[in-house]
């Protein structure tokens, strides 16, 4: 058994979401959004380069020993099944193992909105999942993607960095593919991918401009697309999908965001009310044409008001969706506050004052 299993085997049985190894510091775990350290030595370098070599392939390493970053997936002995991210820095090698529930979460039970389950329902267009590392936005895509292969006859290409949920066809048909296994880039696995007769295609991640066209002109002949951005908010998303391509496509970029974006659904995951769980949290853009007026005439800054108008479409705030989950008891209001955008809000449901703004008083 390779011996990094044991640092993963006790991740597992602590409840964490990932396992840090670094030199210099002992084993890390994160739990329910926490880094702390194991009672275990300080890593050497020599040590863990060691325990990092026991898992790689012979291709991983001579990529590795090229100064290359690994991402792969990594199943322990135990069955566990990890997301992995290889590196070096200064003081030597790293390594960040995350956490795949063998279990893909039904849409219906992550209390999400019902919008969500509802933008499933079409057959052509563009949804964004968004948010910074670590929010869950490959669960949410899991679980959209596993609610499409359980009520649709569909063929469903996923193209991921590195496959982290395992999918099972059901009534559909679904491939995965992974990079640098099975395609050399995303933009050529969507190219592929139109030749392989899809009713949906999963981008794992948007992050360069030829991705990002790709992206379009699958979502605009006839496909469904879903695809993720680092990226924190709607308008956000909306200027950096305009912003990654040329300047000769900015017209043409805002006329299919106007026409074939369906929605943009922006995550972050905050802490229960007991500290040992997170939630889901969600702002939500569905496209109308008053959105859609805004992109075309460089107006992207008013799409907000839009949001807090239409709540009867499905589209929330994030603030709005962190009050409303702070008075349903289903998050930690200190936690939530860390996240609120409009702090003031939420200064009354604050319990923790040490998390409150220091006021100077002598100023």
């Amino acid at each position: 058994m390779p011996r990094i299993d044991a640092f993963l085997k006790l991740g597992l049985a602590q409840g964490c979401s990932d396992v840090h190894l670094a030199v210099g510091v002992p084993p890390m775990l994160r739990l329910h959004g926490d880094l702390m350290p194991i009672k275990f030595r300080d890593l050497g370098a020599a040590e863990l380069e060691s325990y990092v070599n026991e898992i790689l392939t012979p291709g991983q390493q001579d990529r590795f020993g090229q100064g290359r970053d690994v991402d792969f997936s990594y199943v322990s002995e135990d069955g566990g099944r990890f997301r992995v991210n290889v590196f070096r820095k200064e003081t030597g090698v790293g390594a960040t193992f995350r956490f795949i529930p063998g279990a893909i979460p039904r849409l219906d039970k992550m209390h999400l909105p019902g919008i969500i389950t509802r933008l499933c329902d079409h057959h052509q267009g563009m949804i964004l999942v968004t948010g910074s590392t670590g929010t869950g936005k490959s669960t949410t895509l899991a679980a959209m993607i596993d609610h499409l292969n359980s009520t649709q006859n569909l063929n469903i290409i996923s193209l991921e960095d590195p496959i982290e949920f395992v999918h099972r066809s059901k009534r559909s048909q679904v491939i995965q593919r992974e990079l640098g296994t099975h395609l050399p880039s995303f933009a050529e696995g969507i190219r592929a991918s139109l030749r392989e007769d899809p009713d949906v295609i999963l981008v794992g991640e948007m992050r360069d401009a030829e991705t990002i066209s790709m992206a379009m002109t699958a979502a605009e002949t006839g496909h469904l697309v879903l695809g993720t951005l680092h990226t924190t908010g709607a308008v956000k998303t909306i200027d950096r999908v305009i912003d990654a391509l040329p300047g000769e496509m900015r017209e043409q970029t805002k006329s299919f965001l106007s026409q074939s974006l369906l929605a943009v659904i922006t995550q972050t995951l905050v802490k229960t009310p007991d500290g040992r769980g997170r939630r889901a949290i969600v702002e939500i853009m569905v496209m109308t044409r008053a959105i859609a007026k805004l992109i075309m005439t460089d107006q992207t800054h008013q799409i907000p008001s839009q949001l807090q108008t239409g709540r009867d479409l499905g589209m929330q705030m994030m603030d709005q969706a962190l009050l409303d989950a702070i008075q349903r008891k289903e998050i930690d209001p200190d936690d939530a506050f860390r996240y609120a955008s409009d702090k003031a809000m939420f200064t009354r449901f604050v319990t923790d004052t040490t998390v409150l703004p220091k006021v100077d008083v002598n100023g």
